[in-house]
């Protein structure tokens, strides 16, 4: 597709929202007022707003490969931030998702260099883990098997970074109820969102 097909796909998209309701842009354009900030993977097949039947506005995200919660990430920090204090956002989603190829890449035996290779090596402590976990029954699985648990992992571990930010840990000492975090996983095979980790705070912290 050409970047003249998504412009003229633009333009069908504004004049069908503008039929439907001609108050449409000029509502969105006061503000926004957002319910969740969800931190997902940057992959094409994971569309937030589509996956949970959101509109403009309902959605506050930030999107990197695989998901991750970094902590020398200012983007990710700052995004949280604006969130939490400005928009007073009180409920944050990581959603990880199966077919992950950030995930699967980490779990390579040899991980590629570069900055994407700095970045998997973060994720290469849930597959850690997982390995740990499993000990010699990890034969027992195939590689798709295998990595759906290094992507629940995955969450998980993201989740508990999230706690550990300052930002979230300065949220906490004013209100130790919110933020509440919570960890999914979406199937692209099934459409499905499960949920992994429910309600992390102050006063209920990641075991």
């Amino acid at each position: 597709m050409s970047l003249e097909e998504f412009l003229a796909r633009n333009e069908q998209w504004a004049t069908e929202q503008l039929a439907r309701d001609k108050d449409f842009f000029a509502r969105h354009a006061e503000g926004q007022k957002p319910r969740l900030l969800w931190i997902g993977c940057s992959d094409s097949r994971v569309p937030a707003e589509q996956l949970l039947k959101c509109g403009p506005g309902e959605l506050f995200i930030h999107r990197n490969v695989a998901n991750v919660v970094a902590y020398n990430d200012i983007n990710i920090a700052a995004v949280i931030e604006y969130a939490v204090d400005a928009l007073h956002i009180e409920d944050v989603v990581i959603c990880g998702h199966y077919k992950c190829g950030g995930v699967a890449a980490a779990c390579a035996d040899n991980i590629r260099t570069g900055y994407i290779g700095d970045w998997l090596m973060i994720i290469s402590w849930a597959k850690k883990w997982v390995d740990q976990r499993l000990g010699l029954r990890k034969q027992e699985l195939n590689q798709d098997e295998y990595l759906r648990l290094v992507v629940e992992e995955n969450v998980r571990l993201q989740v508990k970074h999230l706690s550990h930010l300052s930002v979230i840990r300065s949220a906490w000492i004013k209100s130790a109820k919110v933020p509440r975090l919570h960890g999914w996983v979406y199937d692209i095979a099934t459409g499905r969102v499960r949920v992994l980790v429910d309600g992390v705070t102050g006063e209920n912290p990641l075991q």
